[in-house]
């Protein structure tokens, strides 16, 4: 039996960064209307994302749309009244759960680094793991280098908006984040597995 074709990673994650208080202004929206539709359907009428042009309101409701459409129901309750730092969180929770390519960035490099006792992120980190990628993905091998310098650019601001990443040597210094009970509770009722976003490490999960 043939292997079954790896899954693309999608790259379009570039027209936004996390926006968590955008994120929960969709979320809002999206519970109220009651499917992404009609939600959709509210947030580009009325601007709700506050655009300039109705290209850039299209762009930046399609990216969160699928983001949030990845969390389930008790997730998009939290994000909808949830603090700073949880809207952050579950921002980036969605955003590691629509791209697998964030996702893995965080849980293969980041939190190997930290187990390594080597927290401080290096540009050779990345490029070794854009690297080690492209052997699986070749469409990492085709992005131009205006578009690969954006990926990295985007990826970076989440890690610090997650507060994955603060500002220190090179690239800056790698850090666990502290989830609030209703977070990790939010993540572990839906699956474990989605801790790995936060550096919690594979024992850790497993014990959940």
């Amino acid at each position: 039996m043939p292997l079954a074709p790896i899954e693309r990673y999608t790259l379009s994650f570039t027209a936004a960064s996390l926006r968590p208080e955008l994120a929960r202004i969709v979320a809002e929206i999206r519970l109220r209307t009651g499917d992404w539709k009609s939600a959709s359907r509210e947030i580009l009428a009325a601007n709700a994302l506050q655009c300039r042009s109705a290209s850039s309101s299209s762009r930046l409701e399609s990216e969160l749309r699928h983001r949030l459409s990845t969390l389930t129901d008790e997730q998009l309750e939290l994000l909808a009244h949830a603090t700073a730092e949880d809207r952050a969180a579950l921002a980036w929770l969605a955003a590691c759960k629509y791209n697998r390519f964030v996702f893995e960035f965080a849980a293969e490099v980041l939190r190997d680094k930290l187990a390594a006792h080597d927290p401080v992120l290096r540009h050779s980190d990345y490029e070794a793991y854009l690297d080690t990628k492209s052997l699986s993905h070749p469409e990492l091998e085709r992005i131009t280098p205006s578009s690969k310098s954006k990926i990295r650019q985007v990826l970076f601001k989440m890690l610090a908006e997650a507060g994955l990443l603060s500002p220190g040597e090179a690239l800056g210094i790698i850090q666990r984040p502290v989830l609030s009970p209703g977070v990790d509770q939010a993540v572990v009722a839906d699956t474990p597995h989605w801790l790995a976003a936060f550096l919690i490490s594979n024992d850790e999960i497993q014990s959940r």
